[in-house]
């Protein structure tokens, strides 16, 4: 897995480059645009109930208790969609839609269009007991139209046991073999553990079937699960932090180091807010975490030594800024160079600046998040 993981994100480092050598910074721009805000619209279809809920407040962070969670049961219609957008990441939107009807005959057309079934970048097709005949369908279609990222997951509660789930993903797997699946998987999902069972498998598949740079919008978006995870999401800041290095170095190229000091900065604070809210170490996020598992928070928030995982501010990143410019020396700057695109080499010094500074943040950040993980228990084998 872990092999898996360096590679996807050095193939975003890759893209990003290769853009850049290309002269396509509006490209460039918008994929870090894309990452900051974290655009992309997941929907969980299937018959609304306790594990349905607990699954989209999961993907969020939320608890049942938290304000803007996923009620059981759910007020919606259930013939109507609902929406939930994420509290940190606004475009991150997560859609509640209805079951695909058991009855037959069936309208697979009127129902695809009712849900905008082709509208999301990743559905997942949820159910508690038995997999539904119509649900296949559903899949098979949106697999005609060349649409790979639909995915059945089999949703846990609290007393089901691991026999059960494997009988019921049989049971599912020869459904889906019967009605002409390839290669039929179904991912066992329990809601309050997503770090267990087959979700992070689930999330592989996601990452590898989404275009790049959606990919790696939905990490960021997703909240701190596992150790995994935050190295993927560290990787990813990086390969974020290496782009907006690279028009910094752009801007700078005219000679106003004013001008580009105040748009290093700027892009900084933009930068490591999301950081911030992306490894969960805002304050919000470590009291739940500390509330779910039943420790005081302040014991969780006085392992953030990092500055900025306490608050991030202007200041802050300037003072980084200035520290990283001052640090810098003649063979940094040439090795830096080195690994910088042409456009951008007269402007070596704001950009060995920048990726310096942030990186550096970075790294803190992410060693207060697996501090914070590991006091909490969660980790890979728990």
């Amino acid at each position: 897995m872990a092999a898996d993981v360096v590679s996807h994100s050095l193939n975003l480092l890759e893209t990003l480059k290769e853009s850049i050598e290309n002269n396509k910074l509006s490209d460039v721009k918008d994929a870090v645009e894309d990452l900051l805000i974290s655009r992309i619209n997941l929907a969980v279809a299937g018959e609304r109930g306790p594990e349905k809920s607990a699954f989209i407040n999961a993907l969020r962070g939320l608890g049942p208790e938290d304000e803007g969670a996923a009620l059981s049961p759910c007020p919606t219609s259930p013939e109507e969609m609902a929406i939930y957008p994420n509290p940190k990441h606004p475009d991150f939107r997560l859609w509640d839609l209805p079951p695909t009807p058991a009855a037959t005959p069936f309208d697979l057309e009127g129902y695809m269009e009712r849900v905008k079934f082709l509208r999301y970048n990743v559905v997942v097709m949820a159910f508690t007991q038995s997999l539904q005949a119509n649900s296949v369908a559903v899949f098979l279609e949106a697999r005609s139209v060349q649409r790979d990222t639909v995915y059945f997951a089999l949703l846990a509660s609290e007393k089901d046991t691991e026999k059960g789930l494997e009988e019921r993903r049989k049971a599912s797997l020869e459904l889906l073999k019967a009605q002409g699946v390839a290669l039929p998987k179904v991912f066992l999902v329990r809601p309050s553990c997503l770090e267990k069972l087959d979700f992070p498998g689930l999330l592989e598949e996601m990452e590898r079937d989404l275009p790049e740079i959606r990919a790696h919008a939905l990490l960021l978006a997703l909240p701190t699960l596992s150790p995994v995870l935050v190295t993927q999401k560290r990787d990813a800041f990086k390969a974020l932090v290496w782009a907006a290095a690279s028009l910094s170095g752009g801007v700078s190229a005219i000679p106003v180091p004013l001008v580009a000091s105040m748009v290093d900065a700027r892009v900084g604070v933009r930068i490591l807010t999301k950081a911030r809210a992306s490894l969960c170490l805002d304050d919000e996020s470590v009291e739940r975490l500390a509330r779910q598992r039943g420790m005081e928070p302040a014991r969780l928030k006085a392992l953030r030594t990092c500055n900025l995982s306490v608050e991030v501010t202007k200041g802050e990143v300037k003072l980084r800024l200035a520290a990283a410019e001052k640090e810098l020396t003649t063979n940094t700057t040439r090795l830096v160079e080195m690994a910088m695109p042409r456009h951008a080499r007269s402007a070596g010094r704001s950009f060995t600046v920048m990726l310096q500074a942030l990186n550096g943040a970075i790294d803190e950040m992410v060693v207060d998040t697996e501090k914070i993980l590991a006091a909490a228990g969660i980790g890979e084998g728990k």
